[in-house]
């Protein structure tokens, strides 16, 4: 859908440009797209800290590769909390070889796609480390994990708040683009340039201000939409593993905790109860199954 999109921004500008007679090589600018992408970057960077550039390029590389938290990665999820919580009927303390090392556990590396989750990933360790250290009661879970899911998701949507206003900024800086150019103009004009050149200084001086306005509805903005979507996306993740853990506290058991997860993630990936069952149900069967073979 993304590439359908760009192909379809790109055919309907560019395209009805060339329609109505226009040469693509009138648009290619390049001074006018260094000034303007030139000072959008350094305006990036100097608005925001490392940190926040750093999450900004790790959410970019998630929208470029289309990765995204589809039913095989609710499936994971799912049955991962669901061994831990079957893990922890047996004591909390069991789950110590397990969320000490992740990477390096059996139960987390039947799950790869959680593993390629580092936020969510030491979300759970973290708090399944935190319910071993001592009692606490279901409230007060839950108002230590809502906390802990507010600073997260704020810091989260800062990269995707600071594209948007960059975004907001491209007019702008096509517009100072397009006065350098016009200063350009004025002085060929000086210089004794004739009517056909200095036409051609004002068509390229006005491409800056197309540029500015371009990458900001046609570029900037969009990537700032999905930027934004995928932060809650995996809020809505963070907010199923809350949900499993507050409601494994209350007491209920495991199947119950995973359900009440289940109602938590979004409709075009959540799994129906029916086959939630039956993930649960297929995985014991192939426990039960692997442990008939060593026994044999």
């Amino acid at each position: 859908m993304q590439i359908i999109g760009i192909l379809i921004v790109l055919g309907a500008v560019f395209g009805g440009f060339a329609f109505m007679g226009g040469t693509v090589g009138a648009i290619w600018q390049p001074i006018e797209l260094l000034i303007i992408v030139g000072a959008a970057l350094g305006a990036l960077i100097v608005g925001n800290p490392k940190h926040v550039l750093a999450e900004l390029l790790v959410q970019f590389k998630k929208i470029a590769g289309r990765q995204k938290h589809d039913s095989e990665f609710q499936r994971q999820l799912l049955l991962l909390m669901y061994e831990l919580l079957q893990t922890a009927a047996g004591g909390l303390k069991a789950l110590d070889a397990h969320v000490e090392a992740p990477k390096e556990s059996p139960m987390f590396q039947r799950y790869p796609l959680i593993l390629e989750e580092p936020k969510l990933l030491a979300f759970i360790v973290d708090n399944f480390r935190l319910m071993a250290m001592g009692k606490i009661n279901a409230h007060e879970l839950e108002g230590v994990l809502e906390q802990e899911l507010d600073a997260i998701h704020e810091e989260l949507t800062q990269p995707s708040k600071s594209l948007h206003k960059i975004a907001e900024a491209m007019p702008g800086f096509g517009i100072l683009a397009a006065v350098l150019g016009i200063v350009m103009t004025m002085n060929s004009v000086g210089g004794g340039a004739d009517t056909a050149e200095i036409a051609e200084h004002i068509g390229a001086a006005m491409v800056g201000t197309f540029i500015g306005i371009f990458f900001c509805y046609g570029v900037l903005d969009p990537i700032s939409n999905m930027m934004k979507q995928l932060v809650n996306s995996e809020a809505s993740t963070m907010e199923t593993v809350k949900v499993v853990l507050c409601t494994h506290v209350a007491g209920k058991p495991p199947l119950l905790a995973i359900d009440a997860g289940r109602r938590l993630i979004q409709l075009n990936t959540k799994p129906s109860f029916a086959q939630l069952e039956a993930w649960i149900t297929a995985m014991a069967d192939g426990e039960d199954a692997g442990a008939s073979r060593k026994r044999a």
